[in-house]
């Protein structure tokens, strides 16, 4: 770290004032799994439905990040770690100003979720897995990304040239083959307001 930087992180306000404020804890929900799993989908239908109960949210979201923030990167291993190492950190400091943070990424190795682990911290951190099979994703194709992939139009493409890997841990899971929008939305609206209840 350069010896010119001074941190004023004594200075700034405290968590507390900010989340007394809105009332509410700060959290990061983060949201994974293939693309066309649901993750955007449940990311916005959590951000209404928190925002009707009087919730203060932000919604960090793959595509819009990599549209600003992380124009610069690419999909090789290293730009995918650094997008997730710049999303965590974002979504750490609106976590300590008390903001429920919705992330919303492919992350596709454990590795990775690792290190939005390690940046976040357990106590801010809810850990989603939106499941669905790369058979199932592709046949969505919400965003015409597997048949463009399958036309060798997308290189890297998680699931079929860049491996997904299973979750080693998850806080959920939320399975949208199995479940309807309704009933994934519910699981994970009951699973953020556990813990974003100001103490």
């Amino acid at each position: 770290m350069s010896t010119n930087l001074h941190p004023t992180f004594d200075r700034m306000l405290p968590r507390e004032a900010k989340e007394r404020l809105l009332g509410q804890r700060g959290l990061v929900v983060w949201l994974y799994g293939l693309s066309g799993s649901g993750k955007s989908t449940l990311a916005h239908l959590l951000e209404r439905q928190l925002h009707e109960q009087g919730r203060f949210t932000v919604v960090l979201d793959g595509d819009n990040v990599r549209t600003g923030l992380n124009n610069n990167l690419g999909f090789s291993d290293d730009d995918r770690r650094e997008n997730i190492r710049r999303v965590a950190e974002v979504a750490r400091l609106f976590a300590q100003a008390g903001v429920v943070t919705i992330a919303s990424f492919i992350t596709p190795k454990n590795a990775l979720r690792d290190l939005a682990r390690e940046i976040v911290g357990d106590a801010d951190l809810l850990e989603v897995y939106v499941k669905a099979s790369f058979e199932t994703c592709a046949a969505r194709d919400v965003k015409g990304l597997y048949a463009k992939a399958e036309a060798g139009g997308v290189k890297q493409f998680t699931g079929r040239d860049s491996a997904f890997e299973e979750p080693d841990r998850a806080d959920l899971v939320i399975d949208t083959e199995a479940e309807s929008e309704s009933e994934s939305l519910a699981k994970l609206l009951a699973a953020v307001n556990a813990r974003i209840v100001a103490g």
